[in-house]
């Protein structure tokens, strides 16, 4: 399959030791200041790049309106607005640090499958994936983190982009709500796989706290109590900055490009432009992390 270039621009973005501090109400944060974190450090992709890729490379679609619409200006930010890593550190200084190395991984299968590339052959990739991100655990910890989340990744069959380049007519394909099976599978084996390796890493490093961010299934709450949450439930699976098909979504026309529409209110979307996620898709999905992480951190009042 040809490559489109603004995909690659998309998805080619590194968040590499972020100190963030944005002006925005932590919601659920709150709940983490008894860990006292002076700051929180997110090493990355996409998914949680706050404005450092557009350093390097201006030209990219997120350093540009539509990206960041809730701001009305763009920040880098691959979202209308925050991201979760924002949700995720407050405002206030606190007295040491977490690290969030990932989500990573999810590039390395993004690249093989929009190339074309069977679900055997990118399935193939993992055990490297994973060792790669073991190895960045590793060298985070040698360097004197003490608490560490290591987030897995989306259930990317249910991602506009995949829905639109991979359809098929065979509804065998689908689960019960229209996500594909095979690329969730994927998705699965890494995460476990992920733990497997967490689990080690925890046997190595016995002074430092490591912890599984589960994405997938912070993700999975948010899509499947959409309506709850306020999103509209007609459009769960489109894009809200896009154009085309079933799912607002051509490769060849993506957010930013010239006369690709914004749908009106991107609060009642979970996808954004069809590969990241809204600002109130991610506000969510930051609250159940932060849920389900925080007595895993072992922090002490």
């Amino acid at each position: 399959m040809a490559t489109s270039k603004s995909v690659f621009s998309l998805l080619l973005t590194l968040n590499a030791f972020s100190l963030l501090f944005v002006p925005h109400d932590c919601i659920d944060a709150n709940s983490l200041k008894v860990c006292k974190f002076d700051g929180i450090y997110n090493l990355g992709d996409s998914f949680s790049d706050t404005g450092n890729f557009i350093i390097e490379n201006p030209a990219v679609p997120s350093a540009h309106f539509p990206y960041g619409k809730t701001f009305k200006k763009a920040t880098g930010r691959c979202s209308n607005g925050l991201l979760m890593i924002d949700y995720i550190d407050c405002v206030e200084k606190l007295k040491t640090g977490l690290f969030m190395v990932g989500e990573i991984g999810g590039n390395d299968y993004n690249y093989p499958l929009i190339q074309g590339k069977t679900f055997e052959e990118v399935r193939s990739l993992v055990p490297k994936v994973v060792k790669a991100i073991k190895d960045a655990v590793t060298r985070v910890i040698g360097y004197g983190a003490v608490r560490v989340v290591v987030p897995g990744n989306f259930p990317i069959g249910c991602l506009p982009i995949y829905l639109t380049i991979l359809h098929t007519n065979n509804s065998a394909h689908y689960d019960e709500f229209h996500c594909l099976k095979g690329l969730n599978t994927l998705s699965t084996y890494h995460n476990d796989q992920l733990k497997q390796a967490i689990g080690d890493l925890i046997k190595e490093n016995p002074n430092a706290v490591i912890v599984y961010g589960d994405y997938y299934n912070a993700f999975q709450s948010v899509y499947h109590n959409a309506a709850h949450l306020g999103f509209d439930a007609a459009s769960v699976q489109k894009s809200c900055c896009g154009v085309g098909g079933a799912y607002d979504f051509t490769l060849e026309n993506m957010c930013g490009g010239p006369d690709v529409p914004v749908c009106p209110n991107p609060d009642e979307r979970i996808s954004w432009d069809g590969i990241h996620m809204t600002q109130k898709a991610y506000q969510n999905m930051a609250n159940w992390i932060i849920n389900d992480i925080l007595s895993k951190l072992n922090c002490k009042d």
